[in-house]
């Protein structure tokens, strides 16, 4: 070993630092080179390789291994701090880069289409204007499946207490999935229905009635709650075109089970149509689904933060960590 003299800057390099870094958090050149994925000769040179330009040893043995030295303790302590601050620097440089010249491909369901996802798309147009976006519109179980398979970064999604398909308190595997928002859900009725000039009303004062169903998972939903209120429904209509929806209902064809997007969506209600509360609890949770691949993705992490940024009760949604609102049971 030479003599030690003064360690001058360009004595290190970004590999061995990281190396000093790895060897001191797992506490054995075996370890540090899988975590680095380098081989142990590569790693048990770049320690000599260092010892010879600083003149003092990093390392000695202990055992069968080796552990730190005093100086290799203080290098140590300064390469986690230079490591961690490169490795920030990298990801801001990545993500800079990424939102100049990445894309974002978004898809969600009908109501989603018409009220939140022009706000969500002009936002995260204003904040990274050089993110190229488009929108597919896709029921719920296609635009997962087409997350999973790539062909999307991110979807806007819908799911029911219950409903099995793995939002709501299970997982998807290979998927991140963030609950957004609580959205309820009300009856559409005919204007001169009985019940019509009710506060609320509750969905077995209904058994009797013909009812509209849409999409798979929003018939599933219906049955579900109809049953659960002791009657099946007598589904004799299908459609998720919320204006043919509300027609119906005002021309006394049936009554039907609509979210809140939905009746945003329809922007005025037929003269002859009424939307009230349910009296038990109905909702369904809003979610935002991407892939655990994708990780902090530049394009996915602005679509993430875009939707934080919505304010729910612009649609008088609210978040999804929310407790319920005290319902009356008048």
């Amino acid at each position: 070993m030479p003599p030690p003299r003064l360690p001058a800057l360009d004595d290190l390099d970004l590999r061995a630092l990281r190396v000093i870094d790895a060897l001191s958090r797992t506490g054995s050149i075996t370890a540090a080179a899988a975590e680095l994925q380098f081989s142990q000769p590569a790693v048990s040179q770049q320690l000599k390789r260092l010892e010879t330009k600083l003149g003092l040893a990093v390392i000695e043995r202990a055992g069968r291994g080796v552990r730190l030295t005093e100086a290799g303790e203080v290098l140590a302590r300064h390469a986690r701090v230079i490591v961690a601050e490169l490795e920030h620097a990298v990801s801001g440089l990545a993500e800079l880069s990424g939102l100049r010249s990445g894309r974002l491909r978004l898809a969600s369901f009908p109501s989603a289409s018409a009220v939140i996802v022009p706000e969500l798309l002009k936002r995260i147009r204003a904040e990274h204007p050089g993110l190229a976006t488009s929108y597919r519109e896709l029921e719920p179980p296609q635009a997962i499946d087409a997350v999973r398979q790539g062909d999307l970064d991110v979807a806007l999604t819908f799911s029911y207490p219950g409903d099995g398909v793995g939002l709501i308190g299970e997982s998807l595997p290979g998927l991140r999935v963030e609950h957004l928002w609580r959205e309820e859900m009300f009856v559409a009725l005919p204007a001169n229905h009985p019940l019509a000039g009710e506060a609320r009303v509750s969905l077995a004062q209904l058994s009797d009635e013909t009812w509209i169903a849409g999409c798979p998972r929003c018939r599933g939903h219906l049955v579900a709650a109809a049953e659960s209120s002791g009657f099946t429904p007598r589904i004799s209509h299908e459609t998720d075109n919320i204006v043919a929806v509300m027609s119906m209902v005002a021309a006394s064809l049936a009554v039907a089970l609509v979210p809140r997007l939905a009746v945003a969506a329809a922007q005025s209600l037929p003269a002859e149509a009424v939307v009230l509360p349910i009296r038990e609890d109905n909702h369904r949770i809003l979610s935002l689904v991407s892939p655990l691949s994708a990780g902090d993705a530049p394009a996915v992490a602005a679509a993430r933060e875009a939707c934080r940024q919505l304010d729910p009760a612009m649609w008088h949604l609210e978040y999804a960590h929310q407790p319920a609102t005290p319902r009356s049971h008048r």
